[in-house]
């Protein structure tokens, strides 16, 4: 890249105003601009591998932006669900109401890793389902499911700049559609579990939505607003959201798989979601 025409992005807990100034000093930045209480746009940076040994000391997430890169060039931000917009696999934690977490979770971890397909992997999981009342879901809901740090402060920014907004899930609709509206999300898309007699029946209704349908997802809802899939923002933390991470013009891996930072645009370990808007003028 012509470094010359990037800005070096620096934030996390240990981000320091006197590190800021030691690293535009290594870089040649032509600036420091601070962005908030930890986090720091040094301006016009050239890339030194001294910049990673040194944020892999801290806890601190770095990123070389293009200094043309705007938040409002983009026409749509997706965003995966499970341990990114929330903290918990949902599926793991109905799992352990289930007695059955443990089994779960290995195939959960293995499909993230992109060891597993993940649509066989999801109907592995929702067969040990069967037989739970439908009620745990809500408890799971009201008892599990947090927000990741940041979350809404990053959805409100995007919609105050009118920019579409897409949660995409290999989970359940029963979680999506609730976060959708709480959230304030102009679509989602995920799976949907059959309940019969009040409990799950250990199967998915219709087609599992998988990495391909995120895909999918994400060129439609781009098409439905005149944009190219260019135009989008894409966030996500396992191998099922590589597909659509790799259709967009930006990629955000937030605390993610090994596998997904290899291939994203951007990592986030350290910081909040709202962390995302830092790369962005």
């Amino acid at each position: 890249m012509n470094e010359a025409t990037h800005n070096l992005i620096i934030q996390g807990p240990d981000a320091q105003e006197s590190i800021a100034q030691s690293l535009s000093m290594l870089t040649g930045a032509r600036a420091v601009q601070p962005l908030g209480p930890h986090a720091f746009r040094l301006r016009h940076a050239h890339q030194r591998q001294a910049v990673l040994d040194v944020c892999r000391g801290w806890r601190i997430d770095h990123a070389y932006v293009p200094t043309t890169t705007r938040l409002d060039d983009h026409k749509l931000l997706a965003i995966d669900m499970d341990s990114t917009l929330i903290t918990v696999e949902c599926i793991d934690e109905l799992a352990d109401f289930a007695g059955v977490k443990a089994q779960v979770s290995e195939v959960t971890q293995a499909a993230m890793r992109g060891e597993i397909d993940f649509g066989e992997s999801l109907k592995r999981r929702v067969a040990l389902l069967e037989g739970l009342p439908v009620e745990t879901l809500e408890r799971v809901y009201d008892e599990r499911v947090q927000l990741s740090p940041g979350a809404e402060s990053l959805i409100a920014r995007f919609k105050e700049l009118g920019i579409r907004t897409l949660l995409v899930s290999g989970g359940f609709t029963f979680f999506v559609d609730r976060l959708k509206e709480r959230l304030g999300f102009d679509d989602a898309r995920s799976n949907e579990l059959e309940v019969r007699d009040g409990k799950l029946t250990g199967q998915v209704l219709g087609e599992v939505f998988d990495a391909k349908a995120k895909a999918a997802a994400l060129e439609e809802s781009c098409a439905a607003i005149g944009a190219t899939s260019a135009q989008a923002i894409v966030i996500g933390d396992g191998a099922n959201d590589l597909a659509m991470m790799t259709a967009a013009g930006v990629s955000i891996a937030y605390r993610a798989k090994p596998i997904v930072k290899q291939q994203a645009t951007y990592s986030l370990d350290h910081v909040g979601l709202d962390g995302a808007l830092n790369l962005f003028p």
